[in-house]
């Protein structure tokens, strides 16, 4: 059956999920809960391959209207969030997670802020945290980038390879002609099961902005995201920084590929050097007792090590 402009959705809301049916419920009750002056959008709900009640948990919200299901058997983010495009009737295609709870006021801003820039090919907002357990001293100086959140501040600003801030993929919303120009998400670069530290979203958006996209950060788009005390150990802040240098060796960003030094064993130089760099400071400070200090050098050597493993791994 063809749709109509009528019929159509302003937004597409993209879901994908695996084994986390537990989880799912909520995450749907969110988005069913928009404001009253909401425009029409879906909600396209991707299995990808899961072997719980994803199936059961998705057909008791298709009743609404509003809820679709799809699977998706090859297994990855990428595959999944491609499939849930490909079938996508909106013009604005949002993305998010199932350990998120989208604000009442999410979809209105998305539409509201591409309505204020035409211009504007991609934008994301910020993902708040709801901590299971109080988050770790060591945090604040280690970072957050494992727990997928972000805040860049409380003002509208524009996205570029200058300033490459990762928009992260459970809260951004993306034209469908984007894709047209830059292409979808790359499956080299995604996470895959409960695999961590994949890039596909820093990818994508990389690849966008050399394309000539623009991108924006706009405050008002706001999702809260779960976050498990396991992702407040230190051994999953470890494993995650391992696995992130592995994806961005496979990504090859541009800026970081640079160097003036050249390249040895097809690892850019100055990863050496900044390695260098860590462990001297990791030993310092395990010295001097500075026991968060050590952790976030050591988290950057991680980073490093597993960049420098992939591309060596990858020449032999």
């Amino acid at each position: 059956m063809q749709v109509t402009d009528a019929d159509r959705p302003v937004v597409s809301v993209v879901l994908c999920t695996y084994n986390r049916s537990h989880l799912l419920a909520a995450a749907l009750d969110a988005l069913l809960r928009q404001a009253p002056d909401t425009p029409p959008y879906e909600v396209i709900v991707v299995d990808n391959n899961s072997t719980d009640a994803t199936h059961q948990v998705v057909e008791s919200f298709i009743a609404s209207g509003i809820v679709r299901y799809a699977f998706e058997g090859r297994q990855g983010l990428s595959h999944a969030r491609n499939h849930g495009l490909s079938i996508a009737r909106a013009d604005l295609i949002a993305f998010s997670d199932d350990d998120v709870r989208v604000t009442s006021t999410w979809i209105v801003s998305i539409v509201q802020a591409f309505a204020e820039h035409p211009n504007v090919d991609m934008v994301g907002g910020k993902v708040e945290p709801i901590w299971e357990d109080a988050p770790p001293p060591w945090l604040r100086e280690s970072g957050d980038a494992p727990l997928a959140l972000a805040d860049f501040g409380d003002h509208v600003f524009r996205i570029t390879s200058d300033r490459a801030v990762c928009l992260i993929g459970a809260n951004v919303a993306i034209r469908r002609r984007l894709f047209d120009r830059a292409g979808t998400f790359s499956p080299t670069v995604q996470r895959v099961g409960d695999g961590i530290g994949s890039t596909e979203d820093y990818e994508f958006e990389l690849r966008a902005l050399g394309r000539g996209a623009t991108a924006m950060y706009d405050p008002r788009i706001v999702v809260r995201a779960l976050v498990p005390r396991e992702r407040l150990m230190k051994r999953y802040h470890r494993a995650w920084h391992s696995g992130h240098g592995r994806f961005y060796a496979l990504m090859r960003d541009p800026s970081f590929e640079r160097s003036g030094l050249g390249t040895l064993l097809g690892v850019p130089a100055h990863v050496y050097r900044s390695a260098l760099g860590e462990a001297a400071a990791w030993v310092g400070s395990v010295l001097a007792r500075r026991n968060a200090a050590a952790f976030a050098h050591e988290l950057r050597l991680r980073f490093l090590c597993g960049f420098a493993a992939q591309r060596i791994l990858q020449r032999i």
